[in-house]
């Protein structure tokens, strides 16, 4: 009967041991998976702004913007709106500007241009800021500039989205470029 006992407490230790040894490679082996995960959302995101904004991928470094962007794509234009159900120009370039860079900018695209320093259109950087009068002779619209001519920014139709300063419309709305003063 000893003898038994033996055989079965050794039996079970085993398989609480295969248990254990399956149930630790399996954590390590989601742990890896939610790594490659991370950085497979991240390449794609690279690959997806890559295109959009017809650059090689390697001159997509800020995934955190990119990232941003993709949540923030598509979302609705309502004046005066600040969340994923309805967002403004200013306020999605403020709610940009928090996220990304962790500066806090707020009020119109015109009370923004005044805290900002000129830049030529053609020493734009990722993060710039881009204005336009669209309404008349006082500036009403703003983007934030990415890279390669294009800009992100809630649009009145269509929502947040990316357009180029060289379409016709931007073309002739555009009134200057800024840096927020730091």
């Amino acid at each position: 009967m000893h003898y038994i006992k033996n055989i079965l407490q050794r039996s079970i230790l085993s398989g609480l041991l295969i248990i254990a040894v399956s149930l630790s490679s399996c954590r390590s082996h989601k742990e890896v998976s939610k790594t490659n995960s991370s950085s497979s959302k991240s390449g794609k995101v690279k690959e997806k702004y890559a295109l959009v904004l017809k650059v090689d991928d390697s001159k997509i470094e800020n995934i955190k913007l990119y990232t941003f962007i993709d949540e923030w794509y598509a979302v609705p234009y309502k004046y005066g709106g600040n969340t994923k159900s309805g967002i403004d120009c200013s306020n999605f370039t403020a709610t940009l500007y928090s996220s990304i860079y962790n500066q806090s900018i707020s009020g119109s695209s015109s009370s923004i241009f005044e805290k900002c320093k000129a830049v030529s259109k053609s020493d734009l950087e990722e993060g710039d800021l881009v204005f336009f009068k669209i309404d008349g002779n006082k500036i009403s619209h703003i983007g934030v500039y990415l890279q390669n001519n294009k800009f992100v920014h809630a649009t009145t139709k269509k929502g947040v989205m990316i357009n180029d300063l060289d379409e016709p419309y931007y073309k002739k709305y555009y009134f200057k470029s800024g840096r927020i003063n730091n």
